[in-house]
């Protein structure tokens, strides 16, 4: 007689897409891509009984492809590569949270979230949870977001400060106790918060809910083996689409939890994964219709300009954030690392290249500090929490400067501007962009009526993106090839 108490199950996962539907020449194979993913995909459902595809957020932003068509191009590839759910990652506010919900439209999948709320009446709104039932086994499936995606909606006046964002472990508490009644053979949690975030997350979390597995996103994390907290597994499949995540787990129905598994990061290579032929003749007509308008070759530069780590001073953050000091002639531009999308730029820059790169709109703001304000606002940026990997955002520092920070006292000990020493009372021209200047607080330490106290907020550019890309196109000179290294030291 079969033994139906045990099943297996095939778990395949991705995050962080981030447009990267295009397959790139590696060592001369072919690597990456949709087309490939897909073909991969069909190829393990052809081969498995049961096998399921999830994607936990960040499907939009990377690529000219996902802009020019502000996420829809990414909804229509999506939808031919059919995940069975997916949830919400911040990238996917970008362009606005209307817009996300005209976008889920669109989708021919679920897409769920648990934790962000309508303020006023405290209705959800993404749908909160998604049981696929498969051979006779339920999954069910809880979606969870960063708080970061808060900071975006900053940027929207009216419904983002109609939204608010839950507890994690509250949520998946509910939607679990909800099924307390339900047969629910396998939990998954679908979040976006980051790694260690994930692990925070297991660890706060009541055992007798059945959580068995998390995968994750947000941190871009590649793994070699899951990492295994409260004894609930925590994958994540690094970013973009060359490689993918494996699970091949053996459900024990009787007791609803894991007797074995493996699980692995599958390469997405051209030798070992079979070719979508209908998602390739939609790539092709996207790329088509974006190369005849992004195509053009803009700028030449020098060299090749990289953005290897977002959380250092690097040559291409460095030189984006010169440009924008030249710009708008404040003494010190503060530019946000990740708004830098891409981790090199050149020499050849096409409009495509810079879209690529600095897809982010909005004004950019000047005001002046003290001194002394901004030592504290360095002191912020740069305290524990960044390397713990918990703090939302890194800068990129203008030329002319020269900040030595101590972990150790966890202050400023050094700051020359042009070679000369800052005092507590100068005064420093600021620029910010508009996603930092509405979130000020947060990210930098220091709250707006501070500011208010010593100068006027003014606008001085109203979109960086398109100043960005015609002083790039057009300026004579642009400032000098930057040495990154000793403008922000952490001691």
């Amino acid at each position: 007689m079969e033994d139906t108490r045990y099943k297996k199950l095939t778990l395949l996962h991705s995050n962080d897409m981030h447009g990267d539907f295009l397959a790139e020449n590696v060592s001369d194979e072919l690597v990456g891509g949709v087309s490939m993913l897909s073909g991969y995909i069909s190829k393990v459902k052809a081969e498995e009984k049961n096998v399921l595809y999830c994607i936990a957020g960040d499907m939009f932003r990377g690529s000219v492809i996902d802009s020019e068509y502000l996420g829809y191009s990414t909804i229509e590839i999506m939808n031919m590569l059919s995940p069975d759910v997916v949830t919400i990652g911040n990238h996917e506010t970008d362009y606005g949270l209307s817009h996300l919900l005209f976008m889920e439209k669109c989708a021919r999948f679920p897409i769920i979230n648990a934790n962000l709320y309508i303020k006023a009446n405290g209705v959800r709104l993404f749908r909160p949870y998604y049981i696929a039932e498969i051979d006779g086994m339920k999954i069910l499936f809880i979606g969870i977001l960063t708080e970061q995606v808060m900071s975006s909606a900053a940027n929207e006046k009216i419904i983002g400060s109609l939204v608010d964002i839950a507890d994690a472990a509250d949520e998946v508490k509910k939607i679990c106790d909800t099924f307390n009644g339900v047969d629910i053979d396998f939990t998954v949690l679908l979040t976006h918060i980051g790694f260690e975030n994930d692990k925070k997350l297991a660890a706060s979390l009541d055992p007798a809910l059945g959580i068995d597995v998390i995968v994750g996103g947000h941190s871009h994390t590649f793994m070699d083996e899951p990492a295994k907290v409260n004894d609930i597994l925590i994958v994540q499949a690094g970013t973009g689409t060359d490689q993918i995540g494996r699970f091949d787990i053996v459900i024990d129905t009787d007791t609803n939890s894991v007797a074995s598994y493996t699980w692995k990061a599958v390469p997405i290579t051209a030798s070992t994964c079979p070719n979508d032929s209908r998602m390739t003749d939609l790539i092709n007509e996207l790329k088509t219709q974006t190369d005849l308008k992004y195509g053009r070759v803009i700028r030449r530069l020098d060299c090749e300009l990289h953005h290897e780590n977002r959380y250092k001073q690097t040559t291409l953050g460095s030189f984006i954030t010169d440009i924008y000091q030249a710009i708008t002639k404040a003494d010190l531009m503060l530019n946000t690392s990740g708004s830098v999308r891409t981790l090199s730029l050149g020499p050849i820059v096409t409009l495509g290249d810079m879209m690529n790169c600095c897809p982010f709109g909005g004004p950019l703001y000047t005001f002046n500090v003290t001194g002394a304000q901004l030592k504290k606002m360095i002191c912020y940026i740069c305290r524990d929490e960044v390397w713990e990997g918990d703090a939302h955002e890194f800068y990129q520092l203008s030329l002319n400067w020269h900040i030595v920070y101590d972990r150790s006292r966890h202050e400023v000990t050094e700051m020359l501007y042009k070679g000369k020493e800052v005092t507590d009372e100068q005064l420093i021209r600021l620029c910010l962009r508009s996603y930092d200047m509405n979130n000020i607080e947060n990210f930098m330490g220091i709250s707006r009526k501070e500011i208010e106290q010593t100068s006027k907020i003014s606008i001085a550019v109203t979109d960086a993106k398109d100043t960005l890309y015609e002083y790039l196109e057009n300026a004579p000179e642009i400032p000098a090839y930057p040495a990154a290294d000793d403008r922000l030291i952490i001691k």
